[in-house]
């Protein structure tokens, strides 16, 4: 039987970052048992991790679709693999995705991810933005699937409050908000995807291959510390390296059981 975990990612305290379910399959399994899995636990993400001769297969599932790239479930398998022995704590995790080869690493700091940067461009008309987020809009733009909008203040996007049945008709998986951040934190977002079936996503991993470009640029430094400013709240490392992002963070497993259906 596949064993099954829930873990709290971009955290090292139980019930806060953000929280996703790991599947360690023993064989392959067929897309709508996937998708039926990732509907059950109900959580912005389900990760299907699949051992192959070499390294891993990994795939994503929100409770309505599947995904081409997501961060903190992809930390949270990693984590399982070595807190479960099924991968030395020495070795990095190597997996194969729908966007590419993903590879995560311990280091001192917690758990490293290598994804794809995402760079920005501008959208050609931000008519009807601001009154879906409900404040100015200082720059939008957009990435490969999302959008992101930059207000004025960290208090901006605290207190957003989208309309999210206007949101979910945007041509885009999701939209970011972002502000430049306070004290130690160099900026400050949070993520929407209705579209996906997530209203408002914990921590975004995947929104900070696009935010880091973004802000490396205004800010002028290729290394950042981030804050997502969800209820459940968490903090990633974000290292710009030409058209990769290095994403650290840290996990916590707060579920271990078997998936007998």
């Amino acid at each position: 039987m596949p064993a099954l975990f829930q873990v709290d990612a971009f955290t090292d305290t139980p019930f806060s970052g953000n929280p996703a379910a790991v599947c360690l399959l023993d064989e392959a399994r067929n897309d709508g048992w996937m998708q039926a899995v990732a509907a059950e636990m109900n959580l912005s993400e389900t990760a299907f991790v699949r051992p192959l001769p070499e390294d891993f297969e990994l795939r994503w599932f929100t409770p309505t679709s599947e995904v081409n790239l997501c961060g903190h479930a992809t930390l949270a398998a990693a984590h399982v693999l070595w807190e479960t022995a099924r991968l030395a704590t020495v070795d990095d995790a190597i997996f194969h995705t729908r966007s590419g080869r993903l590879t995560a690493r311990r280091n001192a700091d917690g758990i490293e991810l290598d994804f794809p940067a995402d760079p920005t461009s501008p959208l050609e008309s931000t008519e009807g933005l601001e009154a879906i987020v409900g404040s100015p809009v200082i720059t939008a733009c957009r990435g490969r699937e999302d959008w992101l909008v930059e207000l004025a203040s960290e208090e901006a996007v605290r207190g957003c409050r989208p309309d999210l049945t206007r949101l979910a008709a945007l041509p885009a998986r999701g939209l970011i908000v972002t502000a430049r951040g306070s004290g130690d934190v160099d900026f400050v977002s949070r993520f929407f995807g209705p579209a996906a079936g997530i209203d408002e996503d914990p921590v975004t991993g995947s929104a900070h291959c696009t935010l880091a470009g973004y802000w490396s640029e205004r800010l002028g430094k290729t290394e950042m510390a981030a804050r997502q400013l969800s209820a459940r709240g968490g903090h990633i490392g974000v290292r710009l390296d030409g058209k990769r992002v290095a994403l650290t963070g840290k996990a916590v497993i707060v579920l271990r059981g078997e998936l007998e259906a």
